[in-house]
């Protein structure tokens, strides 16, 4: 393993994504800990994954949105184009849902926090497009950030990524898997199959091959939340019915407005105003 990449010391490997690997750093300047996320050679070949990762750091200095992972610097490491974030030593969403079920007060609050980053991207025409439990990091408070922003769409340009089949399966959205147009509304759907999993500890769909699984999406209803956990209020299914319907024109608008009744029915305001 390296030791250093730029100016920055390196601790030990966190992990390997989809493109990169990401690294524990310090910062010898001002001696704090970072995040050094390096492309792997093996994608170096493709002009593709160089601009995804060049977009990543340029879209999030665009944004400087308080509930959006910062980038603190971008460089070259050789060859290698690599990207230095906040560390987030509170880990992931993915992780806090292993280790037991959320409240669904905590859960309302997280949602917020993503909603608000992601109407901030999207007011700027940025989508996403990968919106899951593991790119929703905490910081040492436990305070909620969303991370990744690497396959992130800006909407200012054609919607062409040829014959890229872009975001994560258990989260895409039909038009995602459609190769249709995608708007914000695409990670509007992502947050409703996340608070689906909040709720039931489960995903809305599941298979052992990725084509059945990202036709589900098209092809396949909503299941009830009520069918894994009999005890849920049905306000949640009209929730996360209404966040993942096939239709974006029927989903919420916004990620905000999703946010909104989720705050409303953890609260009991949603059903004070259904009186």
């Amino acid at each position: 393993m390296v030791s250093k990449i730029g100016r920055y010391d390196i601790e030990r490997q966190l992990a390997q994504g989809g493109m990169g690997l990401i690294f524990l750093a310090r910062d010898p300047y001002i001696q704090r800990q970072v995040v050094v996320k390096v492309l792997m050679y093996s994608r170096m070949v493709d002009d593709v994954y160089r601009e995804f990762f060049q977009q990543e750091a340029e879209l999030i200095a665009a944004l400087e949105h308080p509930c959006i992972v910062p980038v603190y610097d971008f460089g070259w490491h050789g060859e290698q184009p690599y990207i230095v974030m906040r560390y987030m030593a509170g880990g992931s969403l993915d992780d806090h849902v292993a280790a037991g079920e959320l409240k669904l007060t905590e859960a309302a609050h997280i949602l917020k926090r993503v909603a608000d980053a992601l109407d901030a991207a999207h007011a700027q025409k940025i989508v996403h497009r990968d919106v899951k439990l593991s790119n929703i990091l905490f910081d040492s408070t436990g305070e909620a950030f969303l991370s990744d922003f690497g396959i992130a769409k800006s909407q200012s340009f054609a919607d062409d990524d040829g014959d890229w089949l872009v975001g994560t399966p258990a989260y895409m959205s039909p038009e995602q898997v459609k190769g249709g147009h995608v708007d914000g509304r695409a990670d509007v759907y992502a947050l409703g199959v996340i608070l689906y999993r909040l709720l039931t500890g489960q995903f809305p769909f599941s298979s052992d091959s990725t084509t059945a699984l990202i036709n589900s999406h098209v092809d396949l209803p909503v299941p009830d939340v009520r069918k894994v956990k009999e005890n849920l209020p049905s306000v949640w299914q009209e929730v996360v019915g209404k966040a993942m319907a096939k239709d974006p024109q029927e989903r919420y608008a916004t990620a905000g407005e999703l946010a909104r009744d989720v705050q409303e029915v953890v609260s009991g305001k949603w059903f004070l105003r259904k009186l």
